[in-house]
């Protein structure tokens, strides 16, 4: 279904079209369907050549006949052929589209040699996309990355599962080669608005590196953690191939300036200490959320201010209740479902659903000693037995103990410290009625088998969060369970605690991109703008253009 484009063409896109297939699977038969469909809408000939490319499909099973599948289509044919844009039949619009095209390419390359060779930190998703387009215009980058390379992340991550006592403080779920997102659920799916093609483009990158080919149309879009680490691998090889080095274990220390700026920075080998001096005149930070030393140590440099994020508890499902309370009838019939929940507490308090994995796993993400913070994760088929989800409060600067940019750090620390004590070093459980209760539950009055990655214990978790947050989730899942029943049944199975939905600070930047030092440019989500992979990726690609205007 590949669509070449010629002169001679029109390019209509056409969105809203249903179509009925009970299976919904990318092949002959079902390309076949959508074709009629078209022919049809479009009142043209069935002989009429045309070129069709899925943009978006979505699962609709709220039609009680049948299920069917709402699709978004570029469509090529002749352009003699007269198409008037509006709405149409099927509930259909149909419009003469004009869109700007992407291109990761500068007119004109420059010369990049010795101090102007521009530095990018973390190799998550805003540095990896940040460092591929430096690459892509001959800029030869050096990515550095505090944590391991994935095959060895791999390693380092499975052992701390297996024994908490093995957490490597700089190589986990959070810090190594492809961010916090290489082990999480892939999502691709954002609310940024993009009129540059700048999310196709990483949709594109992500296929061409291995990534399956449905991202490029599908709703919500995910790659699966077990897919996304051979994607993020070959992004690597592809960087070095574009003349770009990649150090892993490598940490940013310090930064040094001149009167111009920014002169040079210190690096720390984390496996031996090893202290280096690199000279550097352009660097983009894409430190991730959970850099914590490292946004001490800028905080002495740099102009930083704290923001608001939010805390809460992962919910466990089992997988089958979420399907048949989307999909009914259908629910065999389909992939695993999702959801998407949210309330507002009679005090104020905005309660929502937050990184929801179907058929996933909830998994110890701890990076700091003495500490505990979870996270979600699902593999490309999504198919564990239980669906979970983050249940999260908003927390806002008035609920930190000081006006210090790094206060949110700190209210994250301190929950994360009882998390720890209250789980003894293991992931804290307890089923919602014990929660609602204040009692200590067991595994024998639990229904639902825990999935989790990292070793569980049953405890009480109001005695991690305030009151407000507590109170708070209450109240939220009474609700739910009000609308949706047996959403929030006595058994639903708790863990705690999830503390890293965005970053607590944001580094400061101008209209430029650039931070109050010269040449240092903050971007993605550690930077405080953005959240998940697809707009981290694009604000690593806005930073990377930003950068080559610089120099």
């Amino acid at each position: 279904m590949s669509t070449v484009i010629h002169f001679n063409q029109l390019k209509l896109k056409i969105s809203g079209l249903t179509v009925a297939n009970r299976h919904g699977n990318i092949n002959d038969e079902e390309y076949a369907l959508i074709k009629k469909s078209v022919y049809n809408l479009l009142e043209i000939p069935y002989e009429t050549k045309t070129d069709i490319r899925i943009k978006s499909k979505s699962i609709d099973a709220r039609k009680g006949h049948d299920i069917c599948y709402t699709y978004t289509l570029d469509v090529f044919l002749d352009s003699d052929i007269k198409i008037l844009p509006g709405k149409l039949k099927n509930k259909a619009y149909i419009v003469h589209e004009k869109r700007k095209s992407f291109s990761p390419y500068l007119k004109t390359k420059k010369e990049f040699k010795g101090i102007d060779r521009p530095v990018v930190v973390g190799a998550g998703p805003a540095g990896l996309f940040a460092a591929y387009i430096l690459a892509l215009n001959g800029a030869n980058p050096l990515l550095i990355e505090r944590g391991s390379c994935i095959e060895d992340r791999i390693n380092d991550v499975n052992e701390f599962w297996k024994n908490p006592d093995k957490l490597n403080v700089h190589s986990n779920v959070c810090f190594g080669e492809g961010g916090a997102g290489t082990f999480s659920d892939g999502k691709l799916n954002t609310s940024v608005k993009d009129t540059f093609g700048r999310i196709e483009f990483v949709k594109k990158v992500f296929t061409e590196h291995g990534a399956p080919e449905e991202i490029m149309y599908m709703k919500k879009p995910h790659i699966g953690t077990d897919r996304l680490r051979d994607v993020i691998i070959n992004m690597r090889n592809s960087i070095i191939k574009l003349g770009g080095t990649v150090m892993f274990d490598t940490m940013l220390s310090d930064i040094i300036t001149d009167d111009n700026g920014l002169s040079a920075i210190h690096i720390t080998k984390t496996k031996t200490n090893e202290k280096n001096i690199i000279p550097c005149r352009s660097l983009i930070l894409a430190i991730g959320h959970s850099a914590r030393d490292t946004y001490e140590m800028l905080s002495h440099k740099l102009k930083l201010e704290k923001k608001d994020f939010a805390v809460g508890l992962r919910i466990q499902h089992r997988q089958e209740y979420i399907d048949r309370l989307q999909y009914k009838e259908y629910a065999a019939m389909l992939p695993p479902a999702d959801y998407s929940v949210r309330y507002h507490t009679k005090a104020g308090r905005a309660v929502y659903s937050f990184c929801m994995c179907p058929g996933g796993y909830v998994v110890n993400a701890s990076t700091e000693k003495g500490r505990l913070v979870i996270n979600g994760m699902s593999n490309y088929d999504r198919d564990s037995y239980n669906a979970n989800s983050a249940i999260v409060v908003n927390v806002t600067s008035q609920d930190f103990d000081s006006d210090d940019a790094l206060a949110g750090i700190n209210f994250q620390r301190k929950l994360e410290e009882l998390a720890y004590k209250e789980g003894n070093g293991n992931i804290p459980c307890q089923i919602l009625s014990d929660y609602k209760n204040n009692i200590t539950g067991t595994e024998k009055h639990n229904s639902i088998t825990p999935v989790n990655k990292g070793r569980i214990c049953f405890a009480n978790l109001r005695n991690i969060l305030p009151d407000y947050i507590n109170e708070a989730i209450i109240e939220a899942m009474d609700y739910f369970e009000s609308i949706m029943p047996g959403f929030g049944s006595d058994n639903v199975l708790m863990c705690g605690v999830e503390t890293r939905t965005s970053s607590p600070v944001r580094i400061v930047r101008d209209s430029n991109m650039q931070s109050d030092i010269h040449g240092i440019i903050p971007c993605g989500e550690g930077a405080g703008y953005a959240g998940g992979i697809m707009s981290a990726a694009v604000d690593g690609i806005k930073a990377a253009f930003s950068l080559l205007d610089l120099i």
